[in-house]
């Protein structure tokens, strides 16, 4: 008989181990569970799936190019006025556009509690007794004898005429009275009766005539009932106060970014839209007659000189601003006569008032000035252009001369550069409680300078003192002119 094999103490141990390892497993069912899923995937490996060689791949979602009118070969004036209307139609509209393609009531559009007949006969009666003449300026570089330290904010001068961020601010090409229209991101359009003080009411007018931001605002002074506006909805129209309607001009799938007419030409409208394009509307014959590429990205801006009316400046996000000479844009040859290449995304690009001057402002963080003959000499000034994403990018605008620019100030203020002696003066007032981004000078009237904000807000300046406003004359350290490269 083979002696008893006796366990060492490691083994004793090991096999206690096992048995109550085997007692807690036992008491957590985790052994069965482990077999049932060993089980089941041995039963998933071991299906087969019949294929079948007749059976077809599910088609992927198309997907839709949208492409303009023009690229699809569909003239928009194949009819006339009702062509344009028809030929839109052929292309579905934005989902999240309320409005229709065609003709719009104002009243259907006025977002007003009270009735806009007292707007209309306003601007009808301002019409009827325009007294003609040229916009008070200067010729050359001389000053007008204004005094920047007259420049006051009246708390009646402040008014929120609508809600979202403005793009665009304009005044009535108007003799004796004041009246301001802005256009915000929303497709909003406020007509806001400064002098109206006295009749009752708050003077405001809103109306909702397009589905996306509003790039642009044109009114001539021949034609005050005629308002052009146009959309990111790629739509223009025309808020004819004559007939009460807010018409449709031209319709098409590309966003629309601006929008400029030449001086004493109600008849035209230029207006740049998708990649760089830019377009000739011809009002009478409701088409558009002329085509360019002009820039590789969208041009943010379209400004005429006053004096020579065939000298045209774009600016763009291309980093470029230029000026063109209409008479020599063709077909087949886009050529300019300046470009001033600002290393950052173009704002805007404006004439002085005597036209001997051009004004940049770029993200760069500067404001460029082009002089001289044929605009050879640039002079440029550092000013702070970064408003991030929730303020309208600032845009330096002129005054009533070629000495003075105008453009906006993160600290609440609006800043004077002196295109003379490069200093800057800061407007402030008590009253101005958002930052101004958007500027007009009134072209009558010396001294009235209209500041609207992203929140709504217009801020209107006049050329008189008053003891209830408390508005103060900043000056700013010495900034040399410095060169380009330098910003």
């Amino acid at each position: 008989m083979a002696p008893k094999k006796t366990l060492t103490d490691y083994e004793r141990r090991r096999l206690e181990n096992i048995k109550r390892n085997d007692q807690m497993m036992a008491s957590l069912k985790l052994r069965s569970l482990a077999l049932s899923a060993t089980a089941k995937r041995q039963r998933i490996e071991a299906k087969t799936y019949k294929t079948s060689p007749e059976k077809k791949p599910k088609p992927e979602t198309p997907v839709v190019v949208r492409r303009s009118l023009r690229a699809r070969g569909i003239p928009p004036d194949s009819s006339g006025k009702e062509g344009v209307e028809n030929a839109a139609s052929q292309s579905p509209s934005p989902e999240s556009s309320p409005q229709k393609l065609g003709p719009l009531k104002m009243r259907e559009v006025y977002l007003g509690k009270s009735g806009d007949e007292s707007l209309i006969s306003l601007i009808r009666s301002e019409a009827a007794m325009m007294e003609w003449g040229k916009p008070g300026q200067a010729g050359g570089d001389g000053g007008l004898g204004f005094d920047l330290g007259s420049l006051a904010l009246e708390a009646e001068n402040v008014a929120r005429i609508m809600s979202g961020k403005i793009l665009n601010v304009r005044f009535f090409p108007c003799v004796e009275r004041t009246i301001v229209v802005a256009g915000n991101k929303s497709g909003n359009l406020s007509i806001w009766d400064v002098d109206c003080g006295d009749e009752g009411g708050n003077g405001v007018y809103p109306y909702h005539p397009h589905a996306g931001p509003v790039s642009g605002i044109s009114i001539q002074p021949s034609a005050l009932s005629k308002v052009f506006t146009s959309s990111y909805d790629g739509q223009i129209r025309l808020m004819d106060v004559e007939k009460e309607s807010f018409d449709l001009l031209y319709s098409s799938d590309e966003c629309i970014f601006s929008l400029a007419q030449q001086p004493n030409d109600v008849n035209s409208l230029y207006f740049s839209e998708a990649r760089g394009e830019l377009d000739l509307f011809d009002i009478r014959a409701s088409k558009s007659s002329s085509s360019w590429i002009l820039h590789t990205e969208r041009i943010n801006t379209i400004d005429f000189n006053p004096e020579n009316t065939n000298l045209m400046a774009t600016s763009s996000s291309d980093d470029t601003a230029c000026i063109w000479d209409l008479r020599s844009i063709n077909a087949g040859s886009s050529n300019y006569l300046k470009k001033i290449d600002l290393k950052r995304s173009c704002h805007s690009a404006y004439f002085s008032p005597s036209g001997n001057r051009l004004a940049t402002t770029s993200v760069n963080n500067c404001v460029a000035v082009l002089s001289g003959d044929d605009y050879k000499d640039t002079s440029t000034f550092y000013h702070n252009n970064r408003t991030g994403r929730w303020l309208s990018g600032f845009r330096a605008i002129w005054g009533w001369d070629d000495s003075h620019l105008f453009i906006g100030n993160m600290g609440r203020g609006v800043d004077v550069i002196s295109t003379t002696d490069g200093k800057t003066v800061t407007l402030e007032s008590s009253n101005m409680t958002a930052i101004p981004c958007r500027f007009a000078a009134h072209p009558f009237k010396v001294g009235a300078l209209a500041a609207a904000t992203s929140g709504g807000q217009v801020y209107l300046w006049t050329s008189k003192v008053s003891n209830a406003d408390c508005s103060l004359l900043k000056r700013s350290p010495s900034m040399d002119v410095t060169t380009l490269e330098k910003c």
